[in-house]
């Protein structure tokens, strides 16, 4: 099988995230199979350091960076790169990347980890509810409710990036990575065909995936039960459905393992009900992390937006652990109704009590050997590996027609 020399490109945002993890997964997996992987990292922490000059000069360079074309086509043609694969491009790299790709007619791909080819805040989330504004209302609505990092500026900015970049037609030369059906599906379906923003026919299929081909699911529970809430503690992620979702279950455990601006509000909540089923663990260290996955009962999704791709559900099912999950966006299409654990109305502390009572009733076991087979067949490394050759290949003959 040919080996190519890929180019992987990513902006990493001033807080770590997933996709974080995902790029540094992608990269091991190429490079564990003979590929050659070159990068080129940026960093939004850069926005802190410079003069005025430069942090004035950001607005600009968001759009289109002569620094990053520059620098990535001097790495395409020294290092004779066959593909370009980029991530995230906000705000040191910039879509100029894209023309560095075309100026040394090299494919590139882009794969969409976010909302934000529709969405200037890449989350279809605003007043703490699902919200398409843009979709119907045009750019400008995000710009109104200042819906990126609650900054009327750099909403501009975050618009005019998409706004610009449509006009130019630079993304239908893009070849695109969504992460689920339900993603491309929103993509197509948002966009004015007539308008040639995205390319039909350049947009593909493949989900993220874990390492954790060694793991055996835990068949017997450990004496402390507990269910486990993965996320940042936010409005977002749903924590406060969480947990008032538990302080009608006093007799069972929530352990909430991450940080985020709701914590102290959060805490002083269970602290002032008095409730002593629901403990905050903090942001924990990888092998923290595992442990605490790996004795779960079952892993609580509450988001409160569609998620781009809900890693913690594929995390879990690779330690073979259920989960219960509101039943909105990728959460929807990725938890088997009382196959693989169970689904509730994703806004509904009611019904999310209720839900984890009836999954009490359940067979434990073979929850967990469905969720662990969910991850064998869907979510292992060497088939997302497979996906993602066949997508090089795609855009490598059409390179060479």
């Amino acid at each position: 099988m040919e080996k190519y020399r890929i180019l992987q490109i990513h902006n990493f945002y001033q807080i770590p995230g997933g996709e974080d993890v995902v790029v540094r997964n992608e990269k091991k997996l190429l490079e564990d199979h003979g590929h050659e992987v070159f990068t080129y990292y940026r960093s939004n922490k850069e926005l802190n350091e410079g003069g005025k000059l430069k942090k004035l000069l950001i607005p600009f360079t968001a759009i289109y960076s002569f620094k990053t074309c520059r620098e990535v086509k001097k790495i395409i043609r020294e290092n004779k790169i066959d593909i370009v694969h980029v991530h995230n491009t906000l705000m040191m790299v910039s879509p100029s990347v894209f023309y560095a790709a075309f100026g040394c007619k090299v494919p590139v791909v882009q794969t969409l980890h976010n909302f934000r080819m529709l969405c200037p805040a890449g989350s279809f989330f605003r007043n703490d509810v699902i919200c398409e504004e843009c979709v119907d209302g045009g750019l400008k609505c995000a710009i109104r409710h200042k819906c990126y990092r609650g900054s009327k500026i750099q909403t501009m900015v975050s618009s005019a990036i998409l706004w610009i970049h449509r006009f130019l037609g630079t993304y239908y030369r893009v070849n695109f990575i969504c992460l689920t059906e339900f993603n491309k599906n929103k993509l197509l379906s948002s966009l004015d065909p007539g308008k040639k923003i995205v390319d039909p026919k350049r947009v593909y299929i493949k989900p993220n995936f874990t390492f954790a081909d060694g793991l055996v699911p835990v068949r017997k529970q450990p004496k402390e039960e507990y269910y486990l809430f993965a996320g940042r503690v936010e409005a977002l992620k749903g924590i406060d459905v969480a947990v008032k979702a538990f302080e009608k279950l006093p007799d069972k455990m929530l352990y909430v393992a991450g940080t985020g601006p709701m914590m102290d509000e959060m805490q002083s909540y269970v602290s002032t009900h008095n409730m002593k089923n629901v403990r905050f663990l903090g942001y924990l260290q990888k092998e923290e992390m595992t442990e605490k996955f790996y004795n779960a009962k079952a892993v609580i999704m509450t988001s409160q937006c569609y998620e781009a791709f809900a890693m913690t559900i594929a995390e879990a099912y690779s330690f073979g652990v259920p989960v219960i999950a509101g039943r909105v966006g990728n959460m929807d299409g990725m938890v088997n109704e009382g196959v693989t654990g169970v689904k509730f109305e994703y806004n509904s502390v009611e019904d999310l009590a209720k839900k984890v009572c009836e999954f009490e009733q359940m067979d434990l076991n073979t929850l967990k050997e469905n969720a662990r087979e969910f991850y064998q067949h869907r979510l292992r490394p060497e088939d997302n590996y497979q996906k993602l050759i066949s997508i090089y290949h795609s855009i490598s003959e059409e390179k060479e027609q």
